[in-house]
């Protein structure tokens, strides 16, 4: 019995941390970034951005799947006008 042969994946993205907050690359491309706020009057404590949409929430992990949703939906959507 032969072993069926894998295809190559593509790179997958991944989370790094910063300074101020978390950034999701693919390779040397931004996919993503999430910003924690620390000022008192803040209304909320992270704000993401990624393809073109941008939301706030008051927990890190739902700002970071917010942002994963954003890019993996950006990745599938076609273009307007391209």
């Amino acid at each position: 019995m032969s072993k069926k042969g894998r295809k190559p994946r593509g790179q997958k993205p991944a989370w790094e941390r910063g300074y101020n907050g978390h950034v999701y690359w693919l390779g040397k491309k931004k996919l993503g970034k999430v910003t924690v706020h620390t000022a008192k009057d803040a209304r909320h404590k992270y704000t993401w951005e990624a393809a073109g949409r941008a939301g706030a929430g008051d927990d890190l992990e739902k700002a970071r799947r917010a942002v994963e949703a954003a890019a993996a939906m950006a990745d599938k959507q076609l273009d307007l006008f391209g």
